[in-house]
């Protein structure tokens, strides 16, 4: 067994910690500029994009993550699954599968104002 000793009192030790950890964890909620893409190739995943399901890509949140989008101009929300890594143009907090971008009401237009919430 290794005993770990530091010169700083362990209340500090754990609030370093703590500082770290909150610097680093992704947003459980957000709202910012979104868009959608409906490529066919492998995710950062691994899986393949498909346009027909309601999956979408954030920067920093767990893959599997269940994320509900919702388009605050008209109301209307979709729940998706985190599969990819984006999006990668700056100001933009999530892009959407193109299924998911039509039940937000946002194919024509390319990029909406949304707001997300992580629920599982």
């Amino acid at each position: 067994m290794t005993l770990i000793t530091s010169s700083k009192p362990l209340g500090a030790l754990l609030l370093a910690t703590a500082l770290v950890a909150l610097s680093v964890a992704p947003a459980s909620a957000a709202c910012g500029r979104a868009s959608w893409y409906a490529l066919t190739s492998k995710t950062a995943s691994g899986e393949r994009m498909d346009p027909a399901k309601f999956t979408a890509a954030h920067p920093r949140l767990r893959f599997g993550t269940m994320v509900e989008v919702v388009n605050p101009r008209n109301g209307k929300s979709v729940v998706v699954r985190i599969n990819d890594r984006g999006p990668f143009i700056k100001g933009r907090i999530i892009d959407v599968s193109k299924a998911a971008a039509r039940e937000l009401g946002m194919i024509r237009s390319g990029v909406a104002k949304v707001c997300y919430k992580v629920v599982s």
